[in-house]
């Protein structure tokens, strides 16, 4: 299925200034701009975000093609959405919205774009350390975070090519149709990396 080789966080190497920055900095960079899609309430002030991100992640030189594919499965939500919240609010408030939610998904995207997977999960153990004291398990929240990333584009592959069998035999509209073996053959693949896990002892507490 189309999507079962590709990972949501597609790293490009390079040498480039945001390729360079701590990890840290990166985080922190994304969660300023979630706290910003909150706190920002001028459409224009969410643009230029946008544009500043937009041009980060071009001058580290992952192509505006990498840019687009990641927006590109949001364009239809964001459309419908930005047409609810214009009927509701208005114009500049559905705007404003649309654009907040690209910031954070560009955001992250540069993160994902400019940092080997490796690095991001070692980066995420570190911070789920702390919480030790709490019960939490920092190697096994990594290990989710890593089946995470690759269970997306599997469901996403299956969809695609779920609704390109349907529309052959002219079912594209029926629900049933597209979303019956999609959940069939997500509770499959859940099962058998569970068994993965299982046969390999991952993501069992330690004695």
């Amino acid at each position: 299925m189309r999507g079962h080789g590709f990972l949501l966080a597609n790293y490009v190497p390079g040498t480039s200034l945001i390729h360079r920055m701590p990890l840290w900095l990166k985080f922190l960079l994304v969660l300023a701009c979630g706290m910003a899609s909150f706190l920002i309430v001028d459409w224009r002030l969410a643009a230029g975000a946008l544009a500043v991100l937009c041009g980060l992640f071009l001058l580290s030189g992952a192509g505006p093609m990498r840019l687009f594919r990641a927006v590109r499965p949001l364009l239809p939500i964001l459309l419908v959405l930005g047409a609810f919240q214009w009927w509701q609010l208005g114009g500049p408030v559905a705007v404003r919205i649309v654009l907040n939610i690209l910031l954070c998904v560009v955001a992250a995207s540069l993160l994902t774009a400019t940092t080997p997977l490796h690095r991001l999960l070692d980066g995420v153990v570190s911070l789920a350390r702390p919480f030790q004291r709490f019960g939490a398990d920092p190697e096994r929240f990594a290990l989710t975070i890593a089946i995470m990333l690759r269970s997306i584009p599997f469901i996403a592959g299956a969809f695609s090519d779920v609704r390109d069998s349907a529309r052959a035999r002219g079912l594209e509209r029926n629900p049933r149709a597209l979303v019956l073996p999609v959940f069939i053959t997500t509770v499959a693949y859940a099962r058998h990396t569970g068994e993965a896990l299982a046969a390999r002892g991952l993501g069992e507490p330690e004695d």
